[in-house]
């Protein structure tokens, strides 16, 4: 098989299995944990805890940004399936980066990786979400050059895949939805909490080794994640059992 071909095998493959990444990520944290590697910030800090959560928040405000300015059928939707595209989207973020959603993701997981409290932890952890997803988007590239030809080609040359070139940017000529994010994002939005809270509950146990509910969770993680939830579960029920969330001319995929 080609390197071309063997590259985007291995990008659809790494789509399907996308959801396993955290669970690596959470292995490998709880590992620096267990050795002391994790004594570089102090995660009891507010100042620190608002900084890694800020990051977070971050990349799903860059995520809300993007599917808020989604439209029906647009390009690079990938699927348990494979590839969807019926459009090519080239307005809005996407003129300014060809993968923002991908973009998004990044800092997400990086305030949670920051959070561990270990630099070089952080650094590979970069270095592996990099190349993780460089083959995700190889292959999503390649489904859509077929697709689209010298449109997609062209929009390429001058739209960066990953680092946003703000001077390029064109309004995506459509209003924004804040139902479609609130349909699209609530998973990650409390994904982000649960996250932060398991490596809180992780960090506190080996600092103290007790089980009481004080010593586990720190106040503010002890007040955020519940809220969390409560959002998490109202939207959820909207989503699944009304249509107040539905967006004509806006897609969604399960």
């Amino acid at each position: 098989m080609a390197m071309v071909e063997e590259f985007e095998k291995s990008g659809n493959w790494l789509f399907r299995w996308r959801s396993f990444l955290p669970l690596v990520l959470y292995v490998m944290a709880l590992i620096v944990m267990l050795f002391g590697w994790d004594d570089q910030m102090d995660h009891r800090d507010l100042t620190w805890i608002l900084v890694c959560l800020g990051v977070s928040f971050l990349g799903l405000i860059v995520r809300a940004f993007t599917v808020g300015y989604t439209p029906k059928g647009t390009s690079g939707r990938n699927t348990a399936e494979g590839q969807v595209a019926e459009v090519l989207n080239t307005k809005g973020i996407y003129s300014m980066v060809r993968h923002p959603l991908y973009l998004g993701n990044f800092f997400m997981w990086v305030g949670i990786i920051m959070y561990v409290g270990n630099w070089w932890f952080t650094a590979l952890c970069t270095l592996m979400f990099w190349l993780y997803y460089e083959r995700i988007m190889f292959a999503e590239e390649a489904f859509l050059t077929r697709k689209f030809g010298s449109s997609y080609k062209k929009w390429a040359e001058k739209t960066p895949p990953f680092l946003p070139r703000f001077s390029n940017y064109e309004a995506a000529g459509m209003m924004f939805s804040m139902k479609n994010v609130l349909k699209r994002e609530y998973n990650g939005f409390f994904a982000v909490f649960i996250s932060f809270l398991f490596l809180d509950i992780i960090k506190n146990y080996l600092d103290f080794e007790r089980f009481e509910l004080d010593f586990l969770i720190d106040p503010f993680w002890m007040y955020t994640v519940p809220v969390s939830f409560i959002i998490f579960i109202t939207l959820r029920t909207l989503k699944k059992k009304t249509s107040v969330l539905d967006v004509k001319g806006r897609e969604y995929e399960k």
